[in-house]
């Protein structure tokens, strides 16, 4: 009875079977999951830090630089220290009262009971 009684009614309708579908073109635009502005603002932000990592870079690269200097400079500092040392020591040798009586005999000075003391340099 089903079938029967939907034949009847599709010929009571004609009108309905003979309407034409008429297929229109729609343009479907796919929209991203991410906006124009969106893109522009994680632009700028990846842009940032970019720059914020170049200057800590740099930074860096100058900071260790300049480190290095000054341990050059600190290893030439502690070599001169070491050096002077050294000449104090070969000078108050050469100073010894004794060895400037002793130089004096040789090149044929007189010394008259005067006793042979040390001069200091002060520097001013």
């Amino acid at each position: 009875m089903g079938a029967n009684h939907a034949r009847s009614w599709q010929q009571n309708r004609p009108e309905q079977t003979q309407v034409r579908e008429q297929k229109v073109a729609v343009k479907v635009r796919k929209q991203g999951w991410i906006t124009k502005g969106e893109k522009v603002i994680y632009s700028v932000i990846g842009a940032g830090l970019v720059a914020a990592g170049i200057f800590v870079v740099s930074f860096s690269s100058s900071t260790d630089s300049l480190n290095r200097e000054m341990q050059q400079l600190e290893n030439v500092v502690q070599t001169q220290k070491v050096t002077n040392e050294g000449l104090m020591f070969e000078m108050k040798e050469l100073s010894r009262p004794e060895r400037i009586t002793k130089i004096a005999k040789d090149n044929g000075l007189k010394l008259q009971d005067a006793e042979v003391k040390q001069a200091h340099a002060f520097n001013n």
